[in-house]
């Protein structure tokens, strides 16, 4: 250290202090990175590596990226998987006494970004802590960029699971000894690798998770007494996950101790709080809303497509009819925990119906939105000190629109609105300060002056005038040294390195006043100084200086005051949202169409001509067929639906979970009819691939969806079930779906409502042995060798599944379509030739084989046969109760006579 420059020394004891962090160290009007870091932001950034050898032993790896910036580059590491911490100058570098005082002012991580570049306008992005006893676990999560914080309690690893693919977190806390919990580590780590890349996963000190100190935490920050208020007292593992966020927030956020620091005035300038936005905490029950697990919501498509994982084709691409980016964070959120609660839900929707009903009102609430910014995410910047001048003329701008807004949705006959509206505050103080302040188009920059509007300030007044009378003083002063000298080409001049200086030709520099002070000679001419110009200079220039430092310090101050009615802000913040999220779906609703459904307590769903939102969106060549659904959990329990591919069955399935959940969000759904009695979780079990990741085949993924489903749905659940036991041989996969199917229908007090799409032909013999499944099948045509798709599910059941046909549509060439057509009568045929020779491989025209072993019959025409096993297995077929035996076990007895012939 001894032989290393002040300024690498002052980085080195930073690096110490921060060993998992790409440590922007501020140089001037650059973030330099040393050492490692220079070399890991060099290959994630792509910018160019150098090198600095000033004084050095040795030359060091150098990169840096400009302050100004700095956000894009910040972004771009925290996407590669990095830490950065952010180590500013903290005080004025014109008045340091040797090195610049420096300290790391925040840390930035996935979860702790506030600068709009770095966050998604409509999507939430979370910070989620979690802890546990190994019994109970507790779940906290925090928006940075809003200050929305909310901490529950979770009795099942599943549950907390389910809980953190719901909120999508982008960056998760745990102690690592909570990785070690059985249960509760696999779901953590489940939910982490479930992304690519992976969601960053971080590990506070185990200090944070102590319940004594997290209480103190969150009592300490929150200035209260008790946590009663905020409804997590008696909840011990919330208040742990709850209080170590805020440790941690306060840890990698919060700058060091800094004592205030002038940046060029007299008055210091502080570092305000990075967390005085987060103004409260709320206990929330998971069992408030709709368990959405990740299979489900991925299978449904709710935020991202199954083909593409992108926006475009969701149902959240469908529904999103907001203008503000705090309404679409509103729906998104109402998207992923629809509710339970029969009376919330029918608020919701007459607020929904209301403005549907009245075309202009909506159009005129709506115009009012597209002018709102997003106050919810300004207002956190303004809180944490990190807003700039068009963030606080922004949030002007939106407090001028309230009383438009509540004059106009005071009107509305919905209990919802009116609640909505009440909570409105225009802040008329904040706006008649920020009016009186600040410039109508102020600068992008805090450091280039121009923030402050004339008025405000008696003394940028003065030094204004100073300055903007300056070129006149400077003119005047030119023609006084002119006429004095009887040069008349004499100029006055300013450069930045001799600031103003008078200039003479170099044939009349023999003529310069005597009191002239030489400063410069050049080719062609001779710069001079005087007292009088310097005099000048320093009050010009001087005037500059403090006008820039003055405006910033006063913009400052305003800001700070603007902050000291966050919490208002983010009130307001929010109920704006909601109400954007409500005019939002009333304009879908009149724009495609779409019916109020009734929500009650019934346990049925009864959709009559419901339809995909999507797919007609998607899709223009044909025309989209509404279809009926009923299941109630008594008569129609379980619907086998059969058909050929491509006939629709997937497409009916994902238009009744998106229905049912639209309907509990809120919204109107794509139907003629629907009544929907509450549904506490919707299982699917849709496709299947390979999670290479977790080390699991595509059977694997398949039976653990299946198992999470039988051992979790309830008689309040919907159950969609695509073709499951595909993933193995036919006869495993038949009685794995058989057996499903049964368990679903007779597992006691758990009549989960389920519909059964299925190849599985054998399944719609269920209907034979219990009451309550019903078969159903999607209509097809065929028309002189070709297949019609109707679309429509009716009544009973297929035996075909026109496999060859749809494999014909997909484009197989005509000779594999044709050789499928003869394997596939010598299947329905028989097995085997008499050869012995399998059935499968015979080709039309080839003569059968005379040599070799030959087959023996269970029923030839003749004598039976002498093989005794073979005269074993006939007696038990000859001794059958056929009307008795279920098909299942009838399989099962297959399988132990081939295992007979076979020995």
């Amino acid at each position: 250290m001894t032989k290393l420059t002040p300024m690498i020394q002052q980085y080195l004891s930073f690096k110490e202090r921060y060993p998992d962090c790409i440590l922007f160290f501020r140089m001037g009007d650059f973030y330099e990175m040393f050492f490692e870091d220079a070399e890991k932001a060099s290959r994630a950034l792509g910018i160019t590596l150098t090198a600095r050898d000033k004084g050095m032993p040795e030359s060091v790896p150098l990169a840096g990226v400009p302050y100004h910036s700095a956000d894009v580059y910040l972004a771009r590491l925290v996407e590669a998987g990095y830490k950065v911490a952010v180590c500013e100058q903290v005080e004025d570098p014109r008045k340091a006494k040797g090195i610049v005082k420096r300290a790391v002012t925040r840390v930035i991580t996935p979860g702790t970004a506030v600068s709009p570049e770095r966050l998604p306008a409509k999507s939430s992005r979370y910070v989620v802590s979690v802890a546990s006893d190994g019994e109970e676990s507790g779940l906290a999560f925090l928006d940075f960029s809003t200050g929305e914080f909310k901490a529950t309690t979770l009795r099942r690893a599943e549950e907390l699971a389910d809980e953190l693919f719901r909120l999508e977190p982008a960056e998760i806390l745990v102690p690592k000894s909570l990785l070690d919990i059985p249960g509760v580590g696999e779901a953590v780590r489940e939910v982490s690798l479930s992304t690519e890349p992976p969601v960053f996963m971080d590990h506070p000190e185990e200090e944070a998770y102590d319940p004594d100190k997290a209480r103190r935490t969150l009592l300490e920050h929150f200035r209260a007494d008790t946590l009663e208020g905020f409804g997590v007292e008696g909840f011990p593992q919330a208040v742990r996950a709850a209080g170590a966020l805020l440790y941690y927030l306060r840890e990698t956020q919060e700058p060091e101790d800094v004592p205030p620091f002038a940046v060029g005035g007299d008055e210091p300038i502080t570092i305000p709080n990075p967390l005085s936005h987060v103004t409260g905490l709320s206990y929330y029950s998971s069992s408030d809303y709709m368990v959405l697990d990740e299979s489900t919501k991925r299978n449904l498509e709710l935020t991202r497509t199954l083909r593409d994982s992108k926006p475009a084709g969701s149902l959240f691409w469908f529904l999103d009819r907001t203008v503000t980016s705090m309404g679409g964070r509103v729906l998104r959120q109402w998207l992923h925990s629809p509710l339970m609660d029969v009376d919330r839900i029918n608020a919701r929707l007459d607020a929904v119906e209301w403005m549907a009903q009245d075309h202009a009102y909506r159009l005129d609430l709506r115009s009012l939105f597209q002018r709102l910014s997003d106050l919810e995410r300004i207002s956190a910047r303004i809180a944490t000190g990190s807003a700039h001048a068009r963030d606080l003329r922004a949030a002007r701008e939106t407090l001028e629109l309230i009383p438009a807004i509540k004059a106009l949705a005071g009107k509305a006959e919905s209990s919802k609105i009116q609640e909505v509206l009440e909570g409105l505050d225009p802040l008329e103080e904040v706006v008649g300060l920020l009016s009186m302040a600040l410039v109508d188009e102020p600068p992008s920059s805090l450091r280039d002056g121009g923030l402050i509007r004339p008025g405000y300030s008696a003394e940028i007044d003065e030094l204004t005038s100073v300055q903007r009378d300056a070129k006149s003083v400077i003119a005047g002063l030119e023609a006084a040294e002119r006429q004095r000298s009887g040069i008349p080409k004499l100029k006055v001049k300013y450069n930045k390195v001799f600031g103003y200086y008078i200039e003479i030709s170099k044939a009349q520099a023999a003529s310069a006043p005597s009191d002239y002070i030489r400063k410069q000679t050049l080719v062609n001419a001779e710069r001079f100084i005087t007292p009088e110009l310097k005099e000048l200079e320093a009050k010009v220039l001087g005037a500059e200086d403090r006008l820039i430092e003055l405006h910033y310090e006063l913009f400052v101050e305003l800001r700070e005051k603007v902050a000291s009615r966050a919490v208002q802000l983010q009130e307001n913040a929010r109920r704006l949202g909601e109400l954007d999220a409500i005019a939002g779906l009333a304009e879908m609703a009149a724009a495609k169409r779409l019916t109020r459904p009734e929500v009650d307590e019934s346990g049925e769903i009864d959709i009559k001509g419901g339809w995909h939102p999507v797919i007609p969106e998607l899709v223009k060549t044909e025309r989209f067929v509404p279809n009926d659904v009923l299941l109630d959990g008594q008569e129609y329990q379980i619907l086998i639906i059969t058909g050929p591919n491509m006939a629709g069955k997937s497409t009916i399935l994902r238009q009744t979970g998106l229905i049912t959940i639209m309907a509990q969000m809120g919204s109107f759904v794509p139907a003629r009819e629907a009544r929907i009695g509450v549904v506490d979780r919707i299982f699917t079990r849709v496709g299947a691939s390979d999670v290479l990741v977790r080390g699991m085949s595509t059977f694997m993924v398949e039976m653990t969806e299946a198992a999470n489903i039988l051992h979790n749905a309830t008689d309040k659940s919907l159950v969609l079930l695509d073709e499951i036991g595909r993933g193995t041989s036919t006869f495993d996969g038949l009685s794995i779906a058989w057996a499903v199917a049964e368990f679903l229908h007779d597992a006691p007090g758990r009549r989960a409502k389920t519909m059964f799409a299925t190849h599985y032909h054998e399944l719609v013999d269920l209907a034979e042995t219990r009451d309550r499944v019903k078969n159903y099948h999607v209509l097809v045509k065929e028309w002189e060798g070709e297949v019609i798709f109707l679309r429509r599910m009716v009544p009973g059941s297929t035996s075909r599944s026109y496999g060859i046909q749809v494999a014909r549509l997909a484009g197989l060439p005509a000779e594999v379509i044709e050789r499928a057509k003869e394997i596939l009568e010598n299947l329905e045929s028989v097995e085997h030739d008499p050869a012995g020779k399998p059935a499968i491989s015979k080709k039309a025209g080839e003569p059968r084989k005379k040599d070799g072993p030959v087959q023996l019959s269970f029923f030839p025409p003749s004598e039976p046969p002498a093989d005794p096993v073979a005269e074993k297995v006939a007696g038990q077929i000859r001794d059958m109760d056929l009307d008795a035996l279920t098909p299942l076990e009838a399989l099962t007895l297959l399988h132990e006579m081939k295992a007979e012939l076979k020995k």
